[in-house]
């Protein structure tokens, strides 16, 4: 139905000099294999004054392709053609715009059957790459027209310590990379930018299976050794496998945030051999973010949106695992042994083992009862992602937020101080620790 009323549309806005029939079935392919319903179906007029009033914007690049796309839609082919020459023109080494502006010469003297110019049931490598760009295309024009740019928030949990300015979700679904910024009333979005993941999706098991993984990371500092041109402006290496990771005998290492080779703008969404990769371009927008370390990044194929009314929930939430929190501390110091250790789960790990283990390493300690002094200061806490096809020994729908804190530590033969990570898992209803160690 859809269809057949665009092609009214486009009738109606070329009656004064009809649009060659070759050119009209390439806008119907375009309309078919890559808008979104909201984007042919809402009021075009105001569409592009509200969304493309100023080529200025936080993405220059991507509005320009989709400001493209929407006028091809309309039937505004040569409107259409000066916008893709001008993205060209700022972003000489974008193929998706000269693949569009490749489309639209041919579509001047041939019919196209396909965005791309590539029958169905091609195959090769040329085949791939096209493929690739469309489904670009289509994760960009979907992101421009997401309910989630509009008042909506992430469902995310988070603490941050005193030297945390910034937090990194990315959503694997939608490759997309969201910069948030700490402030007195919560994250406050500051940008988001496309990315690419591995190959085979989200959800990394093993080594070489050409995926990115799901979870909560750190970023470390930029790599100064020379590297590849595969890696474009430079490359922040993530701390996968991360502890949770190891415990559920996860494989693999190396995955990084890093940009793109020098003759590319952008890749597919799907490109990679697990990086998470950004242009170049926008690589160095977040490279004052990530240039001290230390950044909170989470990845995530299931990110859910809540409206920014309801984060109240969520400081329901941060006040029970601080006071759980506080409780583990005292409990330690009162060297109620039992109590304290009623804090950890029956599935809680650590370097040396499991419960049984920490158990009998802690009943040993406290034994002579000594007095003891433990500090908690400069905590951080922040949600873990569950994921969709979990294999290892968490599951879909376990809550688990992971909590740093310097500890500082006095008994009568040791004291120090340390930075230490707890996971807490919700378990019934009650916050327990599955896995303490060393930040």
């Amino acid at each position: 139905m859809w269809y057949k009323q665009d092609m009214m549309k486009f009738k109606r806005m070329n009656t004064v000099k009809p649009l060659p029939m070759r050119l009209v079935q390439y806008l119907m392919v375009v309309c078919f294999m890559l808008l979104p319903w909201s984007a042919t179906a809402v009021n075009q007029s105001k569409l592009t004054g509200q969304l493309f009033s100023s080529t200025s914007g936080k993405d220059l690049v991507e509005g320009l392709l989709v400001k493209s796309l929407m006028q091809i839609a309309e039937g505004n082919t040569k409107q259409a053609m000066l916008t893709v020459n001008e993205l060209i023109r700022t972003t000489p080494n974008f193929k998706l715009a000269h693949l569009i502006r490749g489309d639209l010469l041919s579509a001047q003297s041939r019919a196209l059957n396909t965005f791309g110019n590539l029958p169905p049931s091609s195959s090769g490598t040329d085949s791939e790459e096209v493929e690739g760009l469309r489904e670009e295309a289509r994760t960009r024009i979907n992101h421009y027209f997401s309910a989630d740019n509009h008042n909506m928030v992430p469902d995310i949990t988070f603490k941050m310590d005193a030297n945390q300015k910034h937090l990194i979700l990315i959503d694997t679904v939608k490759s997309r990379l969201y910069l948030y910024e700490k402030s007195n009333n919560g994250l406050q979005p500051v940008a988001d930018y496309y990315v690419s993941i591995g190959k085979n999706g989200a959800d990394k098991n093993v080594e070489g299976d050409k995926r990115t993984p799901v979870g909560l990371y750190f970023s470390n500092k930029k790599i100064t050794s020379p590297l590849a041109d595969l890696y474009g402006d430079g490359a922040y290496p993530l701390n996968y496998p991360n502890e949770l990771d190891t415990h559920n005998n996860k494989t693999g290492y190396g995955i990084w945030l890093h940009g793109t080779p020098q003759d590319t703008y952008s890749r597919p969404p799907r490109a990679s051999d697990g990086c998470v990769v950004l242009s170049n371009p926008d690589l160095g927008k977040l490279q004052p973010v990530l240039k001290a370390g230390g950044v909170p990044v989470i990845i995530s194929d299931t990110v859910k949106w809540i409206d920014s009314s309801r984060v109240e929930e969520k400081a329901k939430e941060l006040k029970a695992l601080n006071n759980a929190l506080e409780g583990w501390r005292s409990d330690w110091v009162s060297q109620n042994t039992n109590q304290y250790l009623n804090n950890y789960s029956k599935n809680f790990f650590y370097n040396k083992g499991k419960l049984p283990e920490w158990t009998a390493h802690k009943r040993r300690v406290l034994s002579g009862k000594p007095k003891l002094t433990v500090k908690v200061s400069n905590v951080s806490m922040f949600s873990y992602p569950t994921h969709s096809h979990t294999k290892g020994k968490t599951s879909v729908g376990d809550k688990i937020i992971v909590v740093n804190f310097d500890q500082y530590y006095q008994s009568p033969t040791l004291k120090n101080t340390m930075r230490k990570r707890q996971y807490w898992k919700n378990e019934n209803n009650q916050w327990k620790i599955i896995y303490e160690g060393a930040a």
